[in-house]
């Protein structure tokens, strides 16, 4: 079977009148085109060009080859334009809303790419750590971590993860590094929280049947995950952070992995709207399109 998109490049040499020009054309190199050109005339079995150092001249069957070659290139920019066409056609206001710590690192890098698939779709986001009603806050998705609380809400998992406890090397290197959770009480921690004196962390080790739960009064709470990150560069101490936050910190090594055999419960980070009511054509594109596009923000999620 012949390779269409070599025909589409030789209809684009003949047209061009050579293979640089093709190429800045198509943008792609010039050895790309003269290798598919080449490609085709082996599939075909002819010459279909002849060429000189100044010069390309068709030959006899590469003049009939030419007159299809261009037929397919003209059809596939048909295509292509009723495909952007229909892209173009999607438009409207979705509504989004998310906590702080995945605004910046998850949910704005979606909302960009989604916005330049579909230049139409105007995107308003509420950013809160508080419980979001669809409805009194007329909100279309929600970005949740953990469980559903109510049965007329519908969640598509986005990404699975765990928190890590961190610090930094500094912080380490000055100390006797935990090897156990209840060594974690010898240290100054840092930890996510709303207002309550003490915190709780619950470990499960490597091996799936040791578990401990941790009770503490943390050195420094705060309820944002992002806020705590800088603490952690800063103040010194050990706390909790979940990879979406800040993920250059660990790429980095300014923060690295306490306890790694010990770990914290893996999440479920989902995508939830309410099931009772019919969604937007782009509210159920931007589905489709954060669970194709989000895990390759983040390729490599503890779990």
């Amino acid at each position: 079977m012949v390779d269409l998109n070599a025909l589409v490049m030789f209809a684009r040499v003949v047209e061009a009148g050579s293979f640089s020009a093709a190429a800045r054309l198509l943008d792609v190199p010039v050895s790309t085109v003269s290798r598919r050109v080449a490609e085709l005339e082996r599939a075909l079995g002819v010459r279909l060009l002849e060429r000189s150092t100044r010069t390309l001249r068709l030959t006899e069957l590469g003049r009939e080859v030419f007159e299809h070659a261009a037929r397919t290139a003209q059809l596939g920019a048909a295509i292509d334009q009723v495909v952007s066409s229909r892209l173009s056609d999607v438009s409207g206001v979705l509504r989004l809303s998310c906590p702080p710590s995945i605004a910046g690192t998850l949910l704005t890098p979606l909302v960009i790419g989604f916005q330049e698939r579909y230049p139409n779709v105007r995107i308003q986001v509420l950013v809160t750590e508080r419980f979001v009603d669809h409805i009194a806050d007329g909100v279309d998705l929600v970005l949740r971590v953990g469980a559903l609380r109510d049965s007329s809400l519908v969640a598509r998992r986005l990404l699975a993860y765990r928190h890590r406890l961190v610090a930094t090397p500094a912080y380490l290197r000055g100390c006797r590094p935990p090897e156990q959770p209840r060594d974690l009480l010898e240290h100054r921690l840092l930890a996510f929280s709303q207002w309550k004196p003490q915190s709780v962390w619950n470990f499960v080790h490597s091996n799936g049947r040791d578990k401990e739960t941790l009770t503490f009064e943390p050195y420094f709470t705060i309820n944002d995950f992002a806020g705590l990150a800088p603490a952690l560069l800063t103040c010194g101490g050990i706390g909790e952070l979940p990879p979406l936050v800040r993920p250059d910190l660990v790429r980095e090594g300014k923060l690295v992995e306490v306890m790694p055999s010990w770990r914290l419960q893996t999440l479920n980070l989902s995508l939830v709207h309410l099931g009772n009511r019919h969604i937007s054509k782009p509210c159920r594109l931007f589905k489709d399109f954060a669970i194709e596009v989000a895990p390759s923000l983040f390729p490599d999620l503890p779990e």
